[in-house]
């Protein structure tokens, strides 16, 4: 038998969700079949979401990589975060509580990149806190680019059907326009494609690519992206041999995902590629990363600031996040 991939999960922003999901994540059967896990944070801050489980749960802290037992029952936590968490209010971002979440996110990578740990699933943060810390990224997406020196990178969500890769990702809708270019659209569409083959093993995928205005542009009628933006960028990838569908409207090619086979979509902007995976799969979707030299995932949902601390959070998705690394850094090795 193969031995278990172990997997790096950050805790999130501390005033979050993120450390209930957790514990409750790795208590799941299902989780602790497929991975040995480790959290990457506050021993302090996890000991207190530990205490909201029913049943006790026994944690083992350390200092250093090293030092943690992976064998043990317990469950492994990397204090690698200043003391400071103790002053952080449970349902309000900070600058402290941005500060910690961008240390375990920092150190998670580098055991990543270090092959320590074969796979990060990195719990959510609150934008806003991580900005407050001077971490001024649109989202962990980019910050981890960052990290590992990574110029192209996709946001992807995935549900048990449908695999939706982002162009544009936080950004204001009324940029999304400036943010789109052919350029743009075929690098997300190759490391796309190379994804999909390497870690699915799909020889020819098929990708439906989404126009950005309604029914495609009518003609250029209702825009000129498709014409002149979309339409060059899928006609160049397709040279190239990847078989990549459209510009078709949204609303026609998600509907059509019950009938017809996509390996996976593009969607232009962040909404468009994000209602109909949640509607498909609210709770359950997962956010993976492509193009980076670590596997990295995270659920689909926020810090819950409004439910922090109540014990009442829904760990399904980080559940998913978990098991799908798993099974990429099984598939990777």
């Amino acid at each position: 038998m193969k031995e278990k991939p172990i997997v790096a999960i950050t805790m999130g922003d501390p005033a979050g969700i993120g450390p209930e999901v957790i514990v409750k994540s790795l208590a799941s059967p299902a989780v602790r079949s497929v991975c040995r896990s480790i959290v990457i944070g506050s021993a302090s801050v996890m000991a207190d979401a530990a205490e909201m489980m029913p049943r006790e749960v026994e944690l083992a802290a350390a200092d250093t990589f090293e030092q943690l037992h992976l064998q043990s029952e317990a469950l492994p936590v990397l204090n690698c975060v200043s003391s400071r968490v103790e002053s952080i209010e449970i349902g309000r971002e900070s600058e402290v509580s941005g500060e910690a979440a961008a240390q375990a996110i920092t150190k998670a990578v580098e055991l990543a990149s270090a092959g320590s740990v074969s796979a990060v699933v990195t719990g959510p943060v609150s934008k806003r806190a991580l900005h407050l810390a001077g971490y001024t990224y649109p989202g962990q997406t980019e910050f981890i680019a960052t990290l590992t020196g990574t110029s192209e990178v996709v946001m992807m969500l995935v549900s048990k059907r449908l695999r939706v890769a982002l162009v544009t990702t936080h950004c204001a809708l009324s940029d999304v326009g400036a943010h789109l270019s052919k350029e743009a659209i075929i690098g997300k569409i190759k490391v796309l494609d190379t994804w999909l083959r390497d870690y699915l093993g799909v020889n020819q995928p098929t990708i439906g690519v989404c126009a950005v205005n309604p029914h495609a542009g009518d003609g250029g009628i209702f825009g000129r992206e498709e014409p002149e933006i979309i339409e060059p960028a899928i006609e160049a990838v397709r040279r190239e041999g990847i078989n990549a569908v459209g510009p078709a409207s949204a609303d026609t090619l998600f509907a059509q995902s019950r009938t017809k086979r996509y390996d996976a979509y593009v969607a232009m902007y962040h909404d468009q590629g994000l209602i109909p995976l949640k509607m498909d799969a609210f709770g359950k979707g997962v956010n993976v990363t492509l193009g980076l030299p670590i596997i990295r995932t995270s659920p689909d949902h926020g810090t819950a600031f409004d439910i922090a601390g109540k014990g009442i959070a829904d760990p399904g998705s980080m559940i998913e996040a978990i098991k799908l690394a798993a099974r990429l850094a099984r598939r990777k090795r």
